[in-house]
Order: C-alpha cells, then sequence, then structure tokens
C-alpha cells in the first residue's frame, strides 16, 4: 500500500498577507493543508520552537515531513514545484519562454511592486488596528511611487490578460493579498483608475482559491 502523502503545515496566520501567498499556492494546487496559528500577541514566533523553523521570527514558515522552510515567495515557489502536475500551472516551466516572464513579473512583485504597498497598507489597514496613527506624508510619498509602478502594469496588461501572458501564475498569485488589503482603503482607486489593471485585479480575485483564502483575511474588518 502506498504511503499516504503528509499535510504541508503552514506555520502562521490566515490574516497575514505572507501567509495568504502560502495558502493561495497551496488553493491553486488542490494541495492538503494545515494552518497552524502562531500567537503573535504572546510572542509566540520569537520563542526557540518557532525560531527553529524561521529564525527570523516572522510568520509564516512551512513544514512538509521533514523539510522545513521560510519566507512565503520561497515557499510558495516550493508548493509550485512540489505539485506541478496537479491544479494550475503557477510556473509555466515547460516552457521556457513563458517561465522566464513568469519570474520576471515575481520579481518586479519583490522589487517593485511590494515595498509601496505594503507599506500603505501597513498604515492604513495595521496600524488602525492596534490604536496607530497613520502617517499621511508617508503613505502619500508611497502612493506616488505605486502610482508609477502601476502605470508599467497598466502598460504590460494592455498587451496580455495576466502579467507574464495570457496565462495566471505565480506571478498574479503572488500580489494577492496586499492588493486585497488594499483594495479596502480609499487608494483603491490606485487599482480602479486603470482599466487594464482593473480588469486584472478583477479576474484575479474572481478565481475560487483565492475567495476561499480571503474569507480568513480579516485585517481591519
Amino acid at each position: 500500500m502506498a504511503k499516504e502523502a503528509e499535510t504541508v503545515k503552514v506555520f502562521g496566520l490566515a490574516l497575514s498577507t505572507c501567509t495568504a501567498r502560502v495558502l493561495t499556492a497551496l488553493e491553486e494546487k488542490g494541495a492538503s493543508y494545515e494552518v497552524v496559528n502562531v500567537n503573535l500577541q504572546i510572542g509566540e514566533h520569537k520563542q526557540p520552537t518557532y525560531l527553529a523553523r524561521n529564525p527570523f521570527g516572522q510568520i509564516p514558515a512551512l513544514e512538509d515531513g521533514s523539510l522545513t522552510i521560510f519566507e512565503s515567495r520561497a515557499m510558495a515557489r516550493y508548493v509550485a514545484k512540489k505539485y506541478s502536475s496537479s491544479g494550475t500551472d503557477l510556473l509555466r516551466s515547460g516552457n521556457p519562454g513563458e517561465a522566464a516572464h513568469v519570474d520576471v513579473w515575481l520579481e518586479a512583485e519583490a522589487q517593485h511592486f511590494n515595498p509601496p504597498i505594503s507599506t500603505i497598507v501597513y498604515h492604513l489597514v495595521i496600524l488602525p488596528v492596534f490604536g496607530g496613527v497613520a502617517d499621511e506624508k508617508v503613505v502619500e510619498e508611497n502612493t506616488a511611487k505605486l502610482e508609477k509602478v502601476l502605470d508599467v502594469y497598466e502598460e504590460r496588461l494592455s498587451k496580455s490578460k495576466y502579467l507574464a501572458g495570457d496565462f495566471f501564475s505565480l506571478a498574479d498569485l503572488s500580489h494577492f493579498p496586499y492588493t486585497y488589503y488594499l483594495m479596502k482603503t480609499p487608494k483603491a482607486s490606485l487599482i480602479t483608475s486603470r482599466p487594464h489593471v482593473k480588469a486584472w485585479w478583477e479576474a484575479v480575485s474572481s478565481r475560487p482559491a483565492f475567495k476561499k483564502v480571503a474569507v480568513g483575511m480579516t485585517l481591519g474588518s
């Protein structure tokens, strides 16, 4: 009898943007997984047991049998590779040209898109949850940066339905968590004012995997 595959464990919180990135990849692949909640309020993520999973004391971390890894983008790539034969083809590794475009836009997300949008979401969504007040100057500075990035995206998306081409990939998926929270703020107009970016977001956010993960994303609610 074949050994039953072990369930992947994701240590984090469903409302966390980085955790959501990993969970969405797992959902797109139809993989079996378990979310193990990490209590940030009592500092569980800074305790030795958790630091053995992620030495930077951040969420999430992933365990798959004897393998333990951290960094959500690396975790999402691992999921896409491990379950390459099932679910959505997230890396397009069978086509070197398409795979290269996926890599390019994954880098664009990490290097250009994430810095300003994560700062905006932190000030407008996360800080208020903990009684803080947004620094409007910082918000506006990063809004200007994100506008320039999204102008590039608008041009790109005028030529293809998704970022890497006319196919959904990990590049699109990786943008989901922070954009989801941005859309709950007055800065949603950064997306809706750009017709091709708006159409892309509507296509991305309507996917069943995203809808399922989004149920647990309750920051600011």
